[in-house]
């Protein structure tokens, strides 16, 4: 683990634990408040881009979202492998991976996964 470089603003810098209870709620409440607005933000986007997919396609007169299925479907038919892992996580079908580092203790799910793990074990 390598130490991270002092800079010459972080004497500038005081820890919360260092901080009055009154200048804590305050930067809570700016972390709070900032919080808000990038969840609307995030909200105001998703809708749009749902707004922007059911418009219908100026070619085919599909609506766009049902073009871009296709579209997913054909490129995954012709062997992309990222067009069907869309499609794979899409339908709920993506396996799950789990790492945990205690005491080197890895639970993994994916077959590929504690494959790969497996090969690396034995260059090792």
């Amino acid at each position: 683990m390598t130490k991270k470089k002092k800079r010459k603003t972080d004497k500038n810098l005081i820890p919360l634990n260092e901080r009055t209870k009154e200048e804590q709620r305050e930067i809570a409440q700016m972390g709070g408040k900032k919080s808000g607005e990038v969840r609307r933000e995030r909200k105001k986007l998703k809708e749009l881009l749902e707004i922007a997919l059911s418009l219908p396609d100026e070619e085919t007169g599909e609506q766009n979202d049902m073009s871009m299925t296709c579209a997913i479907v054909k490129e995954a038919k012709k062997g992309n492998v990222t067009a069907y892992l869309a499609i794979r996580d899409t339908l709920g079908e993506k396996p799950t991976e789990k790492v945990e580092a205690t005491n080197a203790t890895i639970t993994v799910t994916d077959e590929k996964t504690i494959e790969s793990v497996m090969n690396k074990l034995k260059d090792l």
